[in-house]
């Protein structure tokens, strides 16, 4: 009888405490539902991928205002490039500009020696007083310089022209010259062209046939 009850109440004693095998069995339950609340689900985020396309938008964004920024920092740099060769010919210019109006003097000493002097009259000399002019205007035209030296019967153009005074004239081929046009070149002009622009440096001094 003692002995029944003993092994009854081992019995429940095991029943209490549930036993190795109980507790195996509960830890790997819990080590289970453990590993599954770990696991990634694709589309745990949301099914409609709101978050992956705010995350598209700002790139698009950041990549739309990197482009505009290089587009705007080459359209400077090509304008600095045309500004750069622009100041560079107008360098240039106003070098040969400076260089002409002080050789301008002696180009007309020539002229002056040649047409007016006795020394004109001199063949040996006349021969090499038009040697050295020819030498210089050539330096001249090297760097874009020519002469305005229109002829009688031309027409007047006030842009390279400036009339000294009005008195009637011919034309090479004898015929009068018509009224508003050149009938003596008094002094020769000076013309620069560089860069497809050209930049009278002096007018011509000439005399204009009157109006009737």
């Amino acid at each position: 009888m003692f002995g029944r009850k003993k092994d009854q109440h081992e019995g429940e004693g095991r029943g209490e405490t549930g036993g190795p095998d109980m507790e195996q069995h509960e830890a790997g339950q819990h080590e289970a539902g453990g590993a599954g609340e770990g696991w990634f689900d694709p589309g745990a985020g949301g099914g409609d991928g709101g978050g992956g396309g705010g995350a598209l938008d700002a790139v698009t964004r950041e990549r739309d205002e990197f482009k505009d920024k290089w587009l705007r920092a080459m359209a400077e740099y090509q304008n600095y490039q045309r500004r750069a060769i622009e100041n560079e010919k107008e360098a240039k210019r106003q070098g040969v500009t400076s260089v002409l109006m002080s050789v301008v003097p002696v180009l007309d000493s020539f002229d002056m020696a040649l047409t007016g002097s006795p020394l004109g009259q001199d063949a040996a000399m006349s021969e090499g007083l038009k040697a050295i002019q020819q030498n210089l205007l050539a330096a001249l035209a090297s760097h874009g310089v020519s002469i305005i030296r229109p002829a009688p019967g031309d027409e007047f153009d006030p842009n390279r022209h400036s009339a000294i005074m009005q008195m009637p004239g011919t034309s090479p081929d004898g015929s009068p010259v018509a009224p508003g046009h050149v009938s003596q070149v008094l002094q020769v002009g000076y013309v620069l062209n560089s860069g497809g622009q050209e930049r009278v440096i002096r007018s011509a001094k000439v005399a204009v046939v009157p109006a009737e």
